[in-house]
């Protein structure tokens, strides 16, 4: 693999593309090539071809890929070949819907543990998964290995939980909360503001009007 800096929105858009190459692998669709793939996924081929290009020399010319190791390879590049065990921290609305996404199991994550400080949650269950006390994430992210923490929480609790997940030696965080979170450089962060995304399209919207 190559060393070069890969930007962020192209493995988003790797992402998406092993996910199109697993739709067409269920088809039994053995070839593609880089057009259907860009079609399939709305980006041009050239940007397909570029993406992939950051990574190694993929397919063949006058032919297409391979779409069953291209999806394998995509999804080593990804990490995802191997399992990844997840804990959640917040058993509201918010949690209660991404411990049921049914996504999160088909690309490889697992939700192992689900926590809150309401001692009114506590006990309950949340598809199939008993919410447990802060004071038991050690023990979950010890036992099952845990390296990637979820935040749902309000944004008041936010960074107290971030600094418990460092704190036990989580690696990445992915954080719901509508908070800047300040947490140490070697940590992964990435943040899922909801009012944001809208705002973009707000933004375009408002744009096309005028």
């Amino acid at each position: 693999m190559k060393t070069l800096k890969v930007p962020e929105a192209t493995i988003t858009r790797l992402s998406v593309y092993s996910r199109f190459l697993e739709q067409l692998e269920r088809k039994g669709i053995v070839t593609v090539s880089s057009v259907e793939i860009a079609e399939g996924v709305g980006v041009g081929p050239a940007q397909v071809r570029k993406d992939l290009a950051y990574f190694g020399e993929f397919g063949t010319r006058g032919v297409g890929y391979n779409v069953k190791d291209l999806m394998r390879y995509t999804r080593k590049i990804l990490g995802i070949d191997e399992p990844w065990p997840l804990i959640l921290v917040g058993a509201g609305n918010l949690g209660f819907a991404l411990s049921a996404y049914k996504g999160f199991n088909e690309r490889g994550f697992s939700i192992v543990g689900v926590f809150d400080n309401d001692q009114n949650k506590v006990g309950k269950k949340i598809n199939n998964l008993e919410v447990s006390p802060l004071k038991k994430m050690p023990e979950i992210i010890a036992e099952y290995n845990v390296k990637i923490g979820i935040i749902a929480v309000p944004q008041y609790a936010a960074q107290e939980i971030a600094d418990l997940m460092v704190k036990n030696g989580l690696q990445a965080i992915l954080n719901y909360a509508p908070v800047a979170l300040n947490i140490p450089d070697n940590i992964v962060l990435r943040n899922v503001d909801m009012s944001v995304k809208l705002e973009t399209l707000t933004f375009n919207l408002s744009r096309k009007e005028a």
